[in-house]
Parts: structure tokens; C-alpha cells; sequence
């Protein structure tokens, strides 16, 4: 999804209200953030979506660990910095008064013990009093194994289908996302893509947000049903 099938990615998620959620974070950014400085790091940016209604307030750098994401994220948001960089070891020489991390992008660090690693290098690039935002996987218990999921797309150009199984192995949930996608003048393409993504633990989590020096909270209420968010200002 995110190398070879980037550039349907925004087709795939059309139904995101990007704009509805990014005016909940500069809500939640006006509430607890305490330093003076407008710097925003979204880690995990994706095709940069959320960049494109934060840029408004902020002035906005966004990393992803894949070069073909970024791509269409150039394209798309011209007022932003865009970088390659995984979360877990990313060294950007600069530090930021809002770092987020949206649409469950944290799951991909798949282990407690690299989750601990990424909220620390977090917060080495995090302003004093400033904030941290992560919207996080699925917990253990939310988690739906045997759930069949299906999203589609549909245009006069273009149609594409997805479909997917839930699986667990540990404490990771793996979904098999099998795409069908045909373009105007062109054969059917099929693609398998797998996605592994860590299964983390309210408590635990705050427990590790805490440990890096951080002021946290767990909000039940988040942008997306049973995800929540976690909230971390730096002390």
C-alpha cells in the first residue's frame, strides 16, 4: 500500500474526513500545549493529508518511512518539508513543539521494546512543555480476529476493491489485504498486501510515555471508533 500501490492510496481512504480529524488535533494541540513555538512534526505522514490542514496554524515537517509515500505527499502539499525517516531511529536535527502520530501509524513499530525507543526519540525532538499527540492500534481486547473487512472505489476511470482477514500471532494483529484494481484501457491488476501491526496496551502505554518524561493521558474519545488517543506534554 504504501510502496507499489501508493498512488491509489488516497482512493483507497477517500472516505477519511481528514479535515474533520485535523481540527480536532489543533483543538486538542490549543488545550494542552504549553510552549510558545508553531514547529509540527507529523510522524507517519502518510500522502499528508492531515499536513494539509494543519499547515494553517503551523508550520509543518512531515516523515514517513517510504520514499513512494512522500512522493505523492510533495505532489499533493506544496507549504510542508517532507522527509524519509523511520520513527523508531529518526535523527532530524531539530526539535518541535507538536509531534504527531495519526491513523494507527505506531502500530507499525510492532514490540513494546521498539515502542519504548520511538517515545523516547520523540521526545528528544520535542520542545519543553510541548505536545504529543499518537493515535494508536487496536488494543488486544477491541481487536476483531476472523473479522472480514472490504473497502471499494469507484470511479469512471478506475475501480479497485479490497478485501481482508484478521489475524493474531502474539501480540501482533495481521491483516492480508487482497486488491483488485483496473484502470481505464488496462488489464486487472491483483496485488497481496500484508500489514503486521503491534497490539499495545492502554496502561502499558502510558506507563512507557511516562517513563521518557512525559505528562500523559489516554483519551476514550478519539478520531476514530475504539482507537482513542494518547496525550504527552513534555515536562
Amino acid at each position: 500500500m504504501y510502496k507499489e500501490l501508493a498512488r491509489f492510496y488516497d482512493l483507497i481512504y477517500q472516505w477519511k474526513d481528514y479535515e474533520k480529524e485535523s481540527n480536532r488535533i489543533k483543538e486538542l494541540i490549543e488545550k494542552y500545549k504549553k510552549s510558545p513555538g508553531k514547529q509540527l512534526l507529523d510522524v507517519g505522514c502518510g500522502t499528508g493529508k492531515h499536513i494539509e490542514y494543519f499547515r494553517d496554524k503551523y508550520s509543518c515537517v512531515g516523515v514517513d518511512l517510504n520514499e513512494e509515500i512522500l512522493i505523492v505527499a510533495r505532489e499533493n502539499i506544496k507549504k510542508a518539508t517532507f522527509k524519509q525517516a523511520d520513527m523508531v531511529t529518526m535523527n532530524l536535527n531539530s526539535k518541535f513543539d507538536v509531534i504527531t502520530c495519526l491513523f494507527s501509524a505506531i502500530g507499525y513499530v510492532k514490540t513494546y521494546l521498539n515502542l519504548e525507543k520511538t517515545i523516547q526519540n520523540f521526545v528528544s525532538h520535542l520542545e519543553k512543555d510541548g505536545i504529543i499527540i499518537i493515535e494508536p492500534w487496536f488494543t488486544k481486547l477491541v481487536y476483531r480476529v476472523g473479522h472480514p473487512g472490504m473497502t471499494t472505489y469507484e470511479s469512471e476511470e478506475i475501480k479497485i476493491a479490497r478485501l481482508n482477514s484478521t489475524k493474531l500471532e502474539g501480540d501482533i494483529s495481521v491483516m492480508e489485504m487482497h486488491y483488485l484494481i483496473v484502470e481505464k484501457n488496462k488489464d486487472v491488476k491483483y496485488f497481496v498486501d500484508t500489514h503486521e501491526l503491534g497490539l499495545f496496551e492502554i496502561d502499558k502505554s502510558l506507563e512507557i510515555m511516562k517513563n521518557a518524561g512525559l505528562e500523559a493521558e489516554y483519551l476514550e474519545d478519539g478520531l476514530m471508533k475504539e482507537r482513542g488517543l494518547y496525550i504527552g506534554v513534555k515536562l
